[in-house]
């Protein structure tokens, strides 16, 4: 190819879904970009605008019954001519994606090994197996996936841990570009900026283009060179990165910017710089908190004890009876906090170090290697599996992903109703007006029109709604939130927090929120415990924590946080 052309280029795309209800015209409506070798772009805008879908498009992964018009050109060729081989090659060779969800690019019955072999030999035949591992291994250790790990399987690995898989298996092939969805959305901040600092390295060295699709402002601002702002399916806004976030010309422009400034506002700001009238989270939990201890002495709600989680690395039950060096994970290592009632505990750490395991434990959904949890002062621990979920009612939990954690076979009013049904809480007629009232309760009007669709025709944001809206259908007392908001951009980041803090006063609910965003924990939580190697190693007021940190990991949090008014 010439040089006239540049590396990759979208020229008026227009992309339709056929037979989705409810939605009408076009996901991605006129879309004209370029990227030039080594290039750093980011796509930034609300959840459901196109942004994903435009990713999809420029590799042709969209479904066939998918309407595309226009041109997307890879180094002057046009990538909707290419035949089936060379799309093959095309597809990791050229360009590599990295998928928002990891486990919809791992095989569960393939190690981790496994993928990164095969995704070698499919494309570099001249490697044998041997010299393929070692190269694999580089890309992983690089990626902080130790070489240890090779030989297990994606479900024994934390989210944050299988994204870093994902992005070693882009990055095994050398591609001139990477279509980055959401890379670092699972990953806590020191690792998500070891990351990018990676692809960031791979650009100067190889001339890699990133065209990098994120709701993280602060991350396009520090690593991107352009921005392009999506919204309603168009790009209303493009240009160099300082220059469109201190002079946005769009209105949802600017919305987008103070929705993030928001929630990574100082303390001393006011309301009116904020989007909404909100007052400072934290002053209001410690008002709260003491309102609580006053009018009552009552036991905390939820209270751990030298909880454990421990896994042997052996891959049978042979190997773990008779292995002289038997390798152990502490995943949860000898944890004790307490939950007062009506309170919000932030959970923080790094991926990989035990915070989705500790909530899983303590809804003794997979059951502790020792310690107690009492909840409501009632052992959890020490219950049958049945008196376990008797209690389970009133301990309920919102997940990271609302895509995976929806039955898609399933209708959204299906979805809610289904644990009415389940507690034996409700007959079906009287489950429909529930679920029909917790629809409009969460904002999704009217529910007429959201009861009987799909899950895939939910945008991000509506699909965490739902999930919300089926944790609160049992009007449970403690919600387990596990990073609920981290899949969505910063204005509906905002909206769904406000919701939450609303449903909180309305159901007087307690929240145990886990989040690797720390600015989030702060405008969210009265209090925050910093995990990390499966230990809780600070715990204090949301305040004591960000201006006076006292452990050396907390304060290394702290310092690698990106901070959107630092790019400003």
């Amino acid at each position: 190819m010439t040089n006239d052309y540049p590396l990759f280029s979208v020229e008026n795309l227009r992309v339709a879904y056929p037979q989705r209800r409810g939605q009408s015209g076009w996901a991605v409506d006129g879309v004209s970009l370029t990227l030039e070798p080594g290039e750093k772009l980011g796509l930034v805008g609300e959840s459901g605008c196109g942004k994903s879908t435009l990713g999809r498009a420029a590799m042709r992964l969209l479904p066939d019954s998918t309407l595309v018009e226009g041109r997307v050109g890879f180094e002057g060729e046009s990538v909707f001519e290419m035949d089936a081989s060379r799309l093959r090659r095309f597809r990791g060779e050229a360009v590599a994606l990295i998928f928002q969800d990891p486990m919809t690019r791992l095989d569960p019955l393939m190690t981790v090994g496994e993928h990164c072999i095969e995704t070698l030999q499919a494309h570099r035949r001249d490697l044998n197996r041997k010299e393929a591992k070692k190269r694999a291994i580089a890309i992983l250790e690089a990626v902080k996936i130790p070489a240890s790990r090779w030989s297990q399987f994606p479900h024994e690995f934390s989210g944050g841990m299988r994204q870093r898989v994902a992005i070693a298996l882009a990055l095994l092939l050398d591609p001139k570009l990477i279509v980055a969805d959401e890379p670092t959305t699972s990953l806590d901040v020191t690792v998500a900026a070891q990351i990018m600092q990676e692809l960031t390295r791979l650009c100067a060295q190889r001339g890699t283009a990133i065209l990098l699709i994120s709701h993280d402002l602060a991350m396009v601002a520090e690593y991107c060179d352009r921005i392009a702002v999506m919204y309603g399916g168009k790009v209303v806004e493009t240009g160099p990165v300082l220059d469109v976030f201190e002079r946005p010309q769009h209105e949802y422009t600017r919305s987008l910017l103070k929705a993030a400034l928001h929630i990574q506002k100082e303390e001393e700001s006011s309301a009116a710089d904020s989007v909404t009238d909100l007052t400072d989270v934290t002053d209001r939990g410690e008002k709260e908190n003491y309102q609580l201890e006053s009018s009552q002495s009552s036991s905390p709600l939820l209270t751990v004890t030298n909880l454990q989680q421990h896994y042997s690395l052996e891959s049978n039950l042979l190997d773990q009876l008779f292995s002289r060096n038997r390798q152990v994970i502490k995943a949860v290592d000898d944890v004790s906090l307490e939950l007062e009632r009506g309170e919000i505990l932030g959970l923080v750490g790094e991926s990989g170090c035990g915070k989705s395991t500790l909530s899983r434990s303590i809804l003794q959904l997979i059951p502790s290697t020792g310690g107690k949890v009492e909840f409501q002062g009632i052992n959890l621990t020490a219950l049958s599996r049945d008196a376990v979920r008797k209690h389970r009612r009133q301990m309920q939990m919102v997940f990271q992903d609302p895509h995976a954690c929806l039955n898609p076979m399933m209708t959204v009013g299906e979805s809610i109703a289904d644990p009415l049904l389940i507690h034996k809480l409700a007959r079906s007629d009287e489950a429909k007006k529930q679920v029909m009232a917790m629809l409009e309760r969460v904002g999704l009007t009217p529910g007429e029109d959201f009861f009987g669709r799909y899950p895939g025709e939910l945008s991000g944001g509506q699909q965490q709604r739902v999930s919300i809206a089926r944790a609160l259908i049992t009007r449970p007392q403690l919600i387990i939130c596990d990073e609920p908001v981290s899949m969505l951009d910063a204005s509906v980041q905002t909206q769904v927090l406000e919701l939450m803090l609303e449903l909180k006063q309305e159901f007087n609910l307690t929240y145990l929120f886990i989040t690797h965003d720390l600015w989030v924990a702060r405008f969210f939580c009265d209090r925050i415990a910093v995990m990390n190697s499966g230990k809780i190693v600070e715990i204090g007021k949301t305040r004591d924590i960000f201006t006076n940190p006292q452990h050396p990991y907390t304060q290394q949090l702290l310092q690698a946080a990106p901070l959107l008014a630092r790019t400003n």
